[in-house]
């Protein structure tokens, strides 16, 4: 049986100063909504920007976001179910294999 993941992509405007190069986290949100909704089509999930200096007043949320910024995680940071999918450049297999976990099955 399926369950609906909620995954959460941690950022911020400013690119991580590791990851000069690669795409800004907001790009790479919407870079991931895009290829998961393409692997896994009329399968529901929830996908969430947050930004590490601006986050939303849920306890959960607020926490992983300072975590982030005082491990200097490097961001995005893509979580799910609160655990770390990638960091940096998340890897598309990565957090497709994590998501077949749940249930989703890509459509052939």
């Amino acid at each position: 049986m399926k369950q609906e993941v909620e995954i959460f992509v941690y950022g911020a405007e400013q690119i991580c100063a590791s990851c000069v190069g690669l795409p800004s986290s907001l790009d790479t949100y919407e870079w991931l909504e895009a290829a998961i909704s393409r692997k896994f089509p009329e399968q529901s999930f929830k996908i969430q920007y947050v930004d590490i200096y601006d986050p939303p007043e849920a306890e959960k949320i607020r926490q992983f976001a300072e975590r982030v910024i005082e491990e200097d995680l490097f961001y995005p940071v893509v979580t799910i179910r609160g655990e770390i999918i990638g960091e940096g450049n998340p890897r598309l297999k990565d957090l497709f294999k994590e998501m077949e976990k749940y249930g989703y099955r890509a459509e052939e």
